[in-house]
């Protein structure tokens, strides 16, 4: 695993985002976390609505303020993301959870995930959460041991209207 780092969104960022956002797109696997399946078109726009949402300006209603990070290394290369809630919903304590992260498809399983979610927690420090609520899929296996990786405990799960479980692990900062 090459050196990497969390960068807020950028203008700097446009083309190598343009790349991890395309192979996600051609994968066809579900693109997680939700916010890199917008639409970069307008890249400056998007980057825009991304900080708005972390300052609390902009931001649909019954949504909470998040936060966004990139996962770059050193040759700028956007290696995942992270969508981090300031709050959570009746929702997302159900099924969504303070953080929501992703790798591109084609850097599985070499320690990313791991060392993204590290990197978060310590991002949700410093908005002054001392406890955050990480899910994943029952099926995701991966992600539940990144999460468990990175200090996660067990809670109850939540099971989807489709039947979908949903595990929940909270981690103390």
């Amino acid at each position: 695993m090459s050196q990497v780092f969390l960068i807020r969104p950028s203008m700097d960022y446009e083309s190598e985002y343009l790349s991890f956002y395309q192979e996600w797109k051609e994968s066809g696997e579900v693109m997680v976390p939700w916010v890199i399946s917008l639409e970069p078109s307008n890249f400056q726009e998007m980057i825009k609505s991304l900080l708005d949402s972390e300052k609390e300006e902009n931001i649909p209603e019954k949504w909470v303020p998040a936060s966004t990070y990139w996962l770059v290394d050193e040759n700028k290369k956007v290696i995942g993301a992270v969508n981090i809630r300031h709050r959570l919903t009746k929702r997302l304590l159900d099924r969504g959870g303070h953080i929501g992260y992703g790798i591109r498809p084609s850097e599985p399983r070499k320690g990313y995930a791991t060392k993204l979610l590290s990197l978060s927690l310590q991002k949700t420090r410093e908005l002054g959460l001392e406890k955050v609520l990480v899910t994943c899929d029952e099926h995701n296996i991966a992600s539940e041991k990144t999460i468990l990786n990175n200090g996660g405990v067990p809670d109850t799960i939540f099971i989807e209207e489709d039947g979908n479980v949903i595990k929940r692990f909270w981690i103390e900062l």
